[in-house]
């Protein structure tokens, strides 16, 4: 039976707990200079509605680390939901790839793809949720020996679709999570209703940026304007101009508190030089990570759906 990962809460935290240990020894492996093909001769099909940096090159790379392919497919050779159906595509894929990444603008184009293809389909983002960096954010924190247990989670800035997929993880970690965003700017209703629910005062959200940052052991941060809402830029950058992540802000946070972005960074916006670039920043181990997390994350798909390689 095929696995897919739209949604952080599509594992449980056994399985993200094994991708992990996956991800881990496949690092290790790679840092030794070890080749590790466990999906050699396995396609990995890629479709990108929106540009991509680290979600193309991080796949596309770790296929090959893994002694398979990728391929490319950009929005005008495939022309998603115009003439051919999404779903004969996604049937047509999964007859002839192996795994299929997608970036869509839409979370239903993803839904869809997945319950008509028959081989795992992988989040690359979406509109509403983007699991492969919130996996890699908790692989890192996890890295850098920080107990997933008992941490203080500062997210200040927009309920994006990262802010949605932290407020989705708790319900695999017992963290705190609290978001600090602007009023009209919070997560998306019934993902925070639907998660407050079950963890209860774990999973906060307020318009107090200095409430949230106070004692957190990470202090996250993400661009104000995401792609699609380009026309919204000014409008946001008024709204956020007390969310930004400087020195004087992480002050407030633990001594020790790390800081994180899943980029690109509008340095001078969200966050500031000193910041990004200073000493308890994971910004560019979490950017790395991508890599090895999505290693993992695709040898488990394809083990599990009889696609890969014990080698």
């Amino acid at each position: 039976m095929k696995r897919d990962l739209l949604s952080v809460t599509d594992l449980t935290r056994n399985e993200i707990e094994a991708v992990f240990s996956l991800t881990k020894d496949l690092k290790e492996r790679f840092k030794a200079g070890e080749q590790t093909p466990r999906l050699q001769g396995k396609t990995l099909a890629m479709i990108f509605e929106k540009p991509s940096l680290r979600t193309r090159i991080s796949f596309e790379t770790g296929m090959y680390q893994l002694g398979g392919h990728a391929i490319r497919l950009a929005p005008n050779e495939i022309r998603l939901g115009v003439g051919e159906s999404m779903a004969d595509i996604a049937r047509n894929l999964g007859r002839v790839v192996d795994m299929i990444v997608a970036r869509t603008f839409k979370h239903s184009t993803l839904v869809e793809f997945a319950r008509h293809a028959a081989v795992p389909v992988i989040n690359g983002l979406s509109d509403l949720l983007h699991p492969c960096q919130i996996l890699t954010d908790l692989y890192t924190l996890v890295e850098k020996q920080r107990d997933l247990e008992d941490l203080k989670i500062a997210f200040v800035g927009d309920g994006n679709n990262v802010a949605n997929s932290w407020i989705k993880a708790a319900k695999r970690f017992p963290f705190k999570f609290t978001l600090a965003c602007p009023p009209g700017y919070e997560p998306d209703r019934e993902i925070l209703l639907e998660t407050t629910a079950e963890v209860g005062d774990r999973v906060l959200v307020t318009h107090d940026v200095e409430e949230a940052v106070s004692g957190a052991d990470v202090v996250y941060t993400d661009v104000w304007t995401s792609m699609g809402a380009e026309e919204e830029a000014e409008e946001r950058r008024r709204a956020f101009a007390s969310y930004q992540v400087n020195s004087r802000l992480l002050k407030l946070a633990s001594p020790q508190a790390l800081v994180m972005h899943c980029l690109p960074a509008h340095r001078g916006e969200e966050i500031t030089d000193e910041v990004i670039d200073g000493p308890q920043s994971v910004v560019f181990d979490q950017a790395e990570n991508r890599l090895h997390l999505q290693k993992g994350l695709m040898v488990w798909l394809a083990e599990r759906s009889g696609r890969g390689s014990e080698n």
